[in-house]
């Protein structure tokens, strides 16, 4: 089980945002964001939002810390990225 988290470097709602990815699966990821207390409701597509207060939190619990690049390259290469104006599949979520 590998979950990779890219520094908190994202802007919004007044504060700074990590993303969180799994490259295995969407299960792992949502067990690993869910052992950390992070709502469904953060998950966007292929990522969990984490707010810069709980990235110690997330890396403590074992979330690898990677680049942002290296981590849509990890994403994309696992087949699990989805971008923007793409539908989902059902079958991965």
């Amino acid at each position: 089980m590998t979950v990779y988290i890219d520094p908190p470097s994202w802007p919004g709602h007044g504060r700074m945002w990590s993303h969180l990815v799994s490259d295995v699966s969407f299960d792992e990821l949502h067990v690993f964001a869910a052992e950390l207390g992070v709502p469904r409701r953060a998950f966007e597509r292929d990522h969990y939002d984490i707010p810069s207060h709980h990235y110690a939190d997330a890396v403590a619990a074992g979330a690898v810390e990677i680049g942002s690049k290296e981590l849509v390259r990890r994403l994309t290469e696992a087949g699990l990225r989805r971008p923007k104006g793409r539908p989902a599949p059902s079958a991965r979520d």
